[in-house]
This record gives structure tokens, C-alpha cells and sequence, in this order.
């Protein structure tokens, strides 16, 4: 298959590696700083270390790859034969890391398209796979990003948290944060929109929360072809549920992801999280 475009994204993609093998995509990790150590996410630190050190609550914070990790990552994928290279990253409104990968994107020896999908996990995850299959069947650079930025605009993302108190310290919640008083004392359900994560609803309890979010699923996928992706943080059983009555009431469901989220993001949304990705095909 073809690699004269190459597909670059971050560590938030959380792609499954098998999948990341068969379409050549590179994954520049993200960091996660706890305490005085900072540690690169995939490979330094678990999901599960992550949310032991947030349980005892010790400080963790998050940090931007440099843009000089991404001119190397660039730098390789030329020297490996790409002509070209997309660089696909989760939303600006989150991270900084696109601003880095525009830096480096300017004194890369091939030209590279930097696009803030606005979107996070298997969101941005599967914008990269539509980048890579527009590559590998002959694409230019610009179809590449066409098909990432047509699946980005078609693609939704929903979660629970148990307490937004995470998302509060990290300064993470968006146009949400007006309504953190009252939301802290119920179980909130969280939207991507505009690239922003925002409060959708107020429920009362947990098991209403996971089975409104169940419902939400289901509407927005409806009868069309769609790829899904739950997500969770230490919080397997949940998502296998929630993954088994998607794939009962999802007519035109395609693939169903199933992962736990990464060290990232896990920092700002804490255990018990439980998230779905709806995707048009």
C-alpha cells in the first residue's frame, strides 16, 4: 500500500496499535507530569498508574510534545519515503499540541498539513484511519485531509464522568464552568461541541447518568452505517455493558472499539469515566 503521504497523529488518538501497524500511522505521545517526573503517555505510564497517583491525589498535570519532537517525527517519516505529511491532532481548544505541530510543520522537509480536528480519542482516531485509507487508495495530501476533516465534522462524542472536579483543576470544562457549582453534587454527562468539552446534562444518579448516555448513543447513530468506540478508565466492566447493548440496538454498526483511555486524558476526567464515540462511515 501506498505511504508517500504519511499520517501523523498524538497519543489521545488511543488507535489500536494493530491498526496503527496496518496503516503506517505514527502517534507522537503527549506528557504526563506527576509529581516531578514527566512521562510520555503509551509508554512511560498506564492508564491504571494514572489513576492510582489520582486517587491519592497526587499532582498530575499535562503537557504539549515540544516541536522538536514532532520535527523528528516529521524528519522520519521523510526519510522513510513519505512526499508528504498529515499531522492530525486533538482539538486546540484542549491542548497546545497542535500549536506545536504547526511550529514544526514549517521547517519540515516535506510539505505537512497540520489539522485541529477538534476532536479527542477514537474521535480523532478515526479521522487519522480515514486519512490513511484516502492515502493508501493513491490519495493526495489534500484528499487525506479532506476525508480526516469530512469524518471530524460527521463524528460525535459523549461521556460520563463521576465528578467533573478533574476537569475543574485541569481548566478543561469549557463554557461548562458557569455551572460547576451545581453540577459538582450530581453525575454529570459531557458533549464535544466546537471542539470544547461542555456539560449536556445534569443526572442524578450514576446509573441513570450510563443509561441516558446509552440512549444518546442510539439516537445519534440512528439507522446509518457508523463506526463506535467506548471508552473507560478502570472502568471495564461498565464499558463492556455499554459496548454489548450498542451492538444489540445499533442497526448499521460497523466496528465497536472497545479501550481504555490513556494517561492524558484520564488526568482530566478521572476514574469511573465511560465515553462513546459515534462516527459515520
Amino acid at each position: 500500500m501506498s505511504r508517500h503521504v504519511a499520517i501523523i497523529t498524538d497519543s489521545t488518538a488511543y488507535l489500536p496499535p494493530e491498526a496503527m501497524e496496518r496503516h503506517g500511522i505514527t502517534a507522537v505521545p503527549l506528557t504526563v507530569v506527576l509529581g516531578d517526573q514527566a512521562l510520555e503517555e503509551g509508554t512511560e505510564i498506564s492508564a491504571r498508574s494514572l489513576a492510582a497517583a489520582l486517587q491519592k491525589r497526587h499532582s498530575v498535570t499535562t503537557s504539549r510534545p515540544s516541536p522538536e519532537v514532532f520535527a523528528a517525527a516529521y524528519r522520519a517519516a521523510a526519510e522513510a519515503g513519505a512526499t508528504a505529511i498529515v499531522s492530525l491532532h486533538l482539538s486546540a481548544e484542549i491542548s497546545g499540541t497542535y500549536d506545536s505541530a504547526l511550529l514544526a510543520s514549517k521547517d519540515a522537509p516535506v510539505p505537512v498539513r497540520v489539522v485541529d480536528t477538534g476532536m479527542v480519542a477514537m474521535a480523532l482516531g478515526f479521522c487519522a484511519l480515514s486519512a490513511a485509507e484516502a492515502a493508501e487508495a493513491g490519495g493526495s495530501l489534500d484528499d487525506a485531509v479532506v476525508a480526516a476533516e469530512k469524518r471530524a465534522a460527521a463524528t460525535s462524542a459523549y461521556f460520563y464522568v463521576d465528578t467533573l472536579d478533574y476537569l475543574r483543576r485541569g481548566g478543561r470544562i469549557g463554557a461548562a464552568q458557569a455551572l460547576l457549582g451545581s453540577a459538582l453534587a450530581v453525575k454529570p454527562l459531557l458533549q464535544l461541541n466546537g471542539g470544547r468539552i461542555e456539560l449536556l446534562e445534569k443526572v442524578r444518579t450514576a446509573s441513570k447518568a450510563i443509561a441516558r448516555l446509552e440512549e444518546l448513543v442510539v439516537e445519534r447513530a440512528g439507522a446509518d452505517a457508523v463506526d463506535i468506540a467506548v471508552h473507560h478508565l478502570t472502568a471495564p466492566d461498565r464499558a463492556e455493558r455499554l459496548a454489548q447493548r450498542l451492538r444489540e440496538r445499533v442497526p448499521g454498526l460497523v466496528d465497536l472499539h472497545v479501550s481504555e483511555v490513556g494517561a492524558v486524558i484520564g488526568a482530566h476526567t478521572g476514574p469511573g469515566l465511560l465515553g462513546a464515540v459515534i462516527s459515520p462511515c
